[in-house]
């Protein structure tokens, strides 16, 4: 049977060296042979705050809950979520949702998920809710306001990287080494366009997909009042140079080694992001800290609550919060990004 790899190795020796975008699709998203499309069992490479602590879902579910009364307090409100995994952030911020019963029934829950074997597992997890799936944030409906939330999607977005060499910049390519491998490398051709970066930065990566959302989320939000809530790892204002990572089974590998079998991620450019929003017309709110923006939102009190009434968890309940907020681990690893249609007040936490 034909493996990603063996349609890669034959795609360079016919057409030559790839983009890391193209190699970073098709590991992703390819049908056949991608690791979202095809993951057997739902396990995770990486683990995610929801999986570290129901605290983080049951605060963006407030959050949610918050900003819909922002809007007016709308009837029906479209809630998406871009990327939900096994759904384990949507079930606790449905579960704090409950706690406003109006909120809870005018939403209407939508996955932006392209895989079949993660839809059929969030349809059952979700039957209660009749969850809507769509294939792309493009499909994001517009006869009510718009709440969007993604955790941990920003950093799958493919990348391009571009290297300088000399006066010039390259952009980096794989290809296949002596022996038939797949290997990295610098395309022959001068790169059309000068990065705008530091003289001192001699490599940069660029996310493409970035501009693409911004100007969606701006097409979405001239049609219907909402916001876009984005989460995820990267530095809240410089460019990143080389952070293609790879994990399997919890440990960094090659992002070479198993295409289609491990997760592919790099830290996020939030600093980028934010000005192609400006840029858009979108009005943007931080990035934040992931800590400051948990602890804004009552992590601690959530955190002594739940304690309180689970006594013999509450070791585990604290080690967990403490791993999300602490600026050591997660806590200033991790951004908090929001999106806005023009003229609405500033979210909460922001």
């Amino acid at each position: 049977m034909s493996t990603l790899k063996d349609r890669l190795t034959a795609m360079i020796r016919a057409s030559g060296p790839i983009s890391i975008a193209t190699y970073m699709e098709l590991c992703l998203h390819d049908r056949q042979h991608g690791y979202y499309a095809t993951r057997p069992g739902l396990g995770s490479d990486f683990i995610t705050a929801p999986e570290i602590s129901q605290v983080f879902g049951e605060l963006i579910g407030l959050w949610a809950a918050h900003e819909w009364q922002s809007l007016g307090a709308p009837d029906e409100l479209t809630l998406v979520e871009i990327g939900p995994g096994r759904g384990t952030l949507m079930k606790d911020a449905l579960r704090a949702a409950q706690s406003v019963p109006s909120f809870a029934s005018a939403m209407q829950i939508h996955f932006v998920e392209p895989s079949p074997v993660l839809r059929a597992h969030l349809s059952e997890q979700f039957a209660a809710n009749a969850p809507i799936f769509l294939d792309r944030p493009e499909d994001v409906p517009t006869h009510a306001p718009v709440l969007l939330i993604a955790n941990e999607w920003l950093d799958c977005l493919p990348v391009q990287q571009y290297v300088r060499a000399g006066e010039a910049w390259h952009e980096r390519v794989i290809g296949l080494d002596a022996a038939g491998a797949l290997a990295m490398g610098l395309s022959d051709q001068v790169a059309a366009f000068t990065p705008n970066v530091d003289e001192t930065q001699n490599e940069v990566e660029l996310q493409p997909g970035l501009k693409t959302l911004a100007d969606m989320l701006q097409e979405l939000f001239a049609q219907t009042p909402g916001r876009a809530l984005f989460v995820d790892y990267g530095p809240a204002s410089a460019a990143p140079g080389d952070t293609l990572r790879s994990y399997k089974t919890g440990e960094q590998i090659d992002p070479l080694a198993a295409p289609g079998a491990s997760d592919l991620t790099c830290d996020v450019d939030f600093g980028r992001l934010k000005r192609l929003s400006e840029t858009a017309g979108l009005s943007v709110h931080g990035p934040v800290s992931q800590s400051r923006f948990l602890l804004t939102l009552g992590a601690e009190a959530r955190l002594n609550q739940l304690a309180k009434s689970h006594p013999k968890d509450a070791d585990a309940l604290y080690d967990g919060i403490k791993r999300l907020v602490d600026p050591a681990d997660m806590g200033n690893r991790f951004q908090a990004l929001c999106l806005s249609a023009p003229d609405l007040a500033s979210p909460a936490a922001f």
